[in-house]
């Protein structure tokens, strides 16, 4: 076996070894274990890690740093986060944080490709590395963020205002990037806006014994006639087109429909909520007003 095969040897079994206990926590508060386990794996490798609160104690980012040979040189961020999306797990064949592995050896589990995998074969790819007796010239921060899925705005958003990050003296990130089944690396050059609007809809209130006019449901109604035709159109569009994928096109999801005290009462107000990725084309200010008409 060569140098080459030793290193993807040790890489495939050091992923495997910690996904395996990463994917278990649920990475809500109390968010104390996750942030161990990581300090751990630092530890093991030989490296400091340092715990940062940017904006609350439940909103930890870790940061673990290979220290280059020139350190004042702008050092490079590999950033990745903790959180995971909400599991069903009534939907799931295996338990959602359970790490079962098949005959396959597929890993089942939430989070395991968005984004877990990518953590963890950053720091597979660290022990590889310096077991080869490797060095690097520029600082490398690996980087673990707590709430990514619900917008970052109390982890990265906030970290990046204090001097903490300026310490870290960045000079280039790579940002959230999915694992690849291949030696071929697909490289992202744009991504669309994320726009998650709320609509909170007036009404007249009363009785549902009534049939009152202009109620919050009649509005709900007509505002839900105008995006779901939007998103047939969008859709169509992506299957008429084969030159299009769908980074070429908006998405429009309702995600949440909320409002009403019991179920006799018109009530005063609903809201509907929107996840909207605008494709890279579309001009944001003009999109708002079709979204204000």
């Amino acid at each position: 076996m060569n140098n080459n095969e030793n290193i993807t040897e040790i890489v495939k079994e050091e992923i495997l070894r910690i996904n395996l206990f990463y994917i278990h926590f649920l990475h809500s508060p109390p968010v104390a274990p996750c942030v161990e386990f990581l300090k751990k794996q630092a530890s093991k490798l030989g490296l400091p890690s340092k715990v940062y609160y940017p904006a609350q104690e439940t909103k930890p980012v870790v940061v673990i740093t290979w220290k280059g040979t020139q350190p004042d040189m702008p050092s490079v961020i590999l950033n990745s986060h903790m959180d995971v999306v909400p599991v069903f797990p009534e939907m799931w064949k295996h338990k959602p944080f359970s790490a079962d592995i098949d005959k396959d050896g597929k890993i089942y589990a939430r989070g395991t490709q968005d984004m877990k995998c990518v953590g963890m074969q950053y720091l597979a790819a660290i022990r590889a590395l310096k077991s080869g007796g490797a060095t690097l010239k520029r600082t490398l921060h690996i980087m673990y963020v707590p709430d990514e899925e619900i917008g970052g705005h109390l982890g990265m958003e906030a970290f990046v205002k204090t001097d903490d990050f300026k310490t870290l003296n960045a000079g280039f990130s790579l940002d959230e990037g999915l694992a690849s089944e291949t030696e071929i690396y697909p490289v992202f050059y744009a991504e669309r806006s994320i726009w998650q609007i709320h609509f909170k809809i007036n009404g007249n209130a009363g009785h549902g014994s009534l049939l009152l006019n202009n109620t919050a449901g009649e509005k709900l109604h007509y505002l839900l006639d105008k995006m779901m035709a939007f998103r047939k159109a969008e859709s169509l569009r992506l299957q008429l087109n084969p030159h299009l994928n769908i980074g070429d096109v908006t998405t429009v999801n309702l995600t949440r429909v909320s409002g009403g005290v019991q179920s006799n009462v018109i009530p005063p107000q609903l809201e509907a909520v929107f996840d909207i990725r605008l494709a890279i084309h579309i001009d944001h200010k003009e999109f708002e007003k079709k979204l204000l008409n």
